[in-house]
């Protein structure tokens, strides 16, 4: 079943957030051609249409007031969340999209030609290994690791006076424990997600002391 624009503009009112044009559209746009491609390719496990547009759309474009500065690397992106949506929103910022699975990135491509996103650069690679020769205003990644593996994988690449950003589900104690002993001052905080419980999801913003 086919997720309409529509549908997708009134979810995204939702957030109290300001868009450029077309922006219902694009998302719609990605959900639709990411159903395509999972009908051959298994890229989400997430299928059903009002799944999608909750667990895809608003659990990325939530993220959005979090973002700082022009640059941003969306690590583990998987196929193209948050990074993909946030583009959209965001078009006057330039995204670069990070994942070592070969088809993932490969429908990130595919989708950002097919949206028009010229701010979005699809890399296959891993965290780890990914050298640019530059770091990054805002590093985002969403439920990859534990936070102390999550500064391992990601950390280096955050520049002087940036922004690491960790999207968790429920609030992480025992993780936060676990960066105690780390270079890193932390915030946490709850993001509100329409159709999902309150407290269901937390950002944990990272700054190197």
């Amino acid at each position: 079943m086919a997720v309409r624009a529509k549908e997708v503009d009134a979810a995204i009112r939702n957030l109290d957030q300001d868009y450029p044009d077309e922006t219902a559209e694009k998302l719609a746009a990605l959900l639709n051609e990411l159903q395509k491609w999972n009908q051959r390719v298994n890229l989400t496990a997430i299928r059903e249409p009002e799944e999608m547009v909750t667990a895809h759309l608003l659990d990325s474009l939530v993220a959005r007031p979090l973002l700082e500065g022009n640059t941003v690397l969306d690590v583990g992106t998987g196929a193209g969340f948050p990074g993909l949506p946030l583009a959209v929103a965001e078009p006057a910022r330039q995204f670069t999209l990070l994942d070592s699975n070969n088809k993932k990135i490969m429908f990130v491509q595919h989708a950002a030609g097919l949206l028009g996103l010229d701010n979005v650069t699809a890399i296959k690679g891993r965290g780890e290994d990914y050298a640019p020769g530059h770091r990054f205003d805002t590093v985002i990644v969403r439920a990859l690791a534990t936070l102390p593996r999550l500064v391992e994988i990601a950390g280096h690449h955050v520049r002087e006076g940036g922004l690491f950003v960790a999207l968790k589900g429920r609030y992480p104690v025992e993780e936060l424990e676990q960066m105690s002993n780390k270079p890193w001052d932390h915030a946490v905080s709850e993001l509100e997600v329409p159709g999902l419980p309150d407290g269901a999801r937390h950002a944990v913003l990272l700054r190197r002391e």
